[in-house]
């Protein structure tokens, strides 16, 4: 399990494995260059930190100052505050907050859920992407959606789910749409992105309890990864981890 340089906490989980497989192979791919990455939604910095501890420079946008501040906190600690940027602002607003063709890197991670406008999003991603850059798209699944309210009882909230065109339980859902690969695949492909992978995220992690969690975290976490490509496996993930291109 991969640990921070400076703090020596791990920033690789179960949850987390399979987004960072990936991740780490483009800075590889990148290796001895310093990226400009952008982290849409990026919060308290769970990515952004151990991206600048890497010597990469990050700007995190998000809608919460809190998030923000315990951001600037956090990288304050880990050394890096000089690497992160923190701007306030929400997914919707991207085109207005970022310079076009200035990203190598950009990370939207459980945005497109809650956003007014996700195919608007997209394209202020495209936009901001240098050509050659990459974007990596972290979404709800409908599948598991549907599976965790059937298998908890609530049949009527996973019909729902399978027959709303945005993949809802109701009025309630406090999510606006979930997605499936093919429907995530075509989003960014509208917006001149080319999916060069696509993965499962949690596919057993929020399945286990607790207790088997923390017995063995590493035997989870290579699970999660041996899972996390495979179909059917992969689409019955909590979330769907799409890896894109600008050409």
């Amino acid at each position: 399990m991969e640990t921070s340089a400076r703090t020596g906490r791990p920033h690789v989980t179960a949850r987390t494995a399979a987004v960072w497989a990936v991740l780490r192979r483009e800075l590889e791919r990148h290796a001895g260059r310093e990226l400009t990455v952008l982290d849409v939604g990026g919060g308290t910095g769970g990515f952004a930190v151990p991206l600048a501890e890497a010597g990469h420079r990050v700007t995190v946008i998000d809608a919460s100052p809190d998030a923000l501040a315990a951001l600037t906190r956090r990288a304050a600690d880990a050394g890096v505050a000089d690497r992160i940027q923190a701007v306030q602002g929400d997914g919707d607003a991207l085109a207005a907050l970022v310079e076009p063709g200035t990203a190598d890197l950009i990370l939207c991670h459980s945005v497109l859920e809650v956003v007014d406008d996700p195919g608007r999003v997209v394209t202020a991603i495209t936009a901001a992407l240098r050509p050659g850059g990459a974007v990596s798209l972290l979404v709800a699944g409908r599948a598991a959606a549907v599976l965790a309210r059937a298998i908890n009882g609530h049949l009527g909230a996973a019909s729902a789910l399978v027959t709303s065109p945005e993949g809802r339980a109701g009025t309630r859902d406090n999510l606006l749409r979930r997605f499936d690969a093919d429907s995530a695949v075509a989003l960014l492909a509208e917006a001149g992105l080319e999916v060069e992978e696509t993965h499962g995220v949690r596919v057993v992690a929020d399945l286990l309890p607790a207790t088997v969690l923390e017995e063995d975290p590493q035997a989870v976490l290579e699970l999660e990864l041996a899972l996390s490509s495979r179909p059917p496996f992969r689409d019955i993930a909590s979330q769907l981890h799409l890896f894109a291109r600008r050409s």
